[in-house]
């Protein structure tokens, strides 16, 4: 059980500290007029969640390899509360189309990216 804990922690250090990085990287990048940090991570986390879950259905992936990354890694990578607390602030400055954009693009292009992981999973196994 000890072992458990420590693949789930370990996968939330370097998911979290992914995010991090990420988040500085779009800043960097493109400002802090929109939190492409955030975007970026949540559409990226649901790619790879919807990939691995797959692959992890046609093949055996250690109990501890998944807990690492879907419940570490992603768990910590992708950023609900950081999404909803970003439209809020868009909301707050009366950026009501943009908080419209982020607060309903995100859930639905995050499903489409989920579905792509999917195909894209199955794709790989049939190779």
């Amino acid at each position: 059980m000890k072992e458990t804990y420590f693949f789930i922690a370990l996968g939330a250090i370097l998911g979290a500290l992914s995010r991090y990085y990420l988040t500085l990287f779009c800043l960097n990048k493109w400002g802090n007029k929109y939190s492409y940090g955030t975007l970026f991570a949540n559409l990226s986390g649901s790619f790879l969640i919807g990939f691995i879950s797959t692959i992890i259905f046609y093949k055996i992936i250690s109990l501890e390899l998944q807990q690492f990354i879907l419940i570490g890694f992603l768990g910590a990578y992708t950023t609900f509360s950081s999404y909803i607390l970003d439209t809020s602030n868009l909301y707050r400055e009366k950026r009501f189309m943009d908080a419209i954009f982020y607060g309903i693009g995100t859930p639905l292009i995050g499903f489409i990216c989920i579905e792509l992981g999917i195909i894209s999973a199955k794709i790989y196994n049939s190779l």
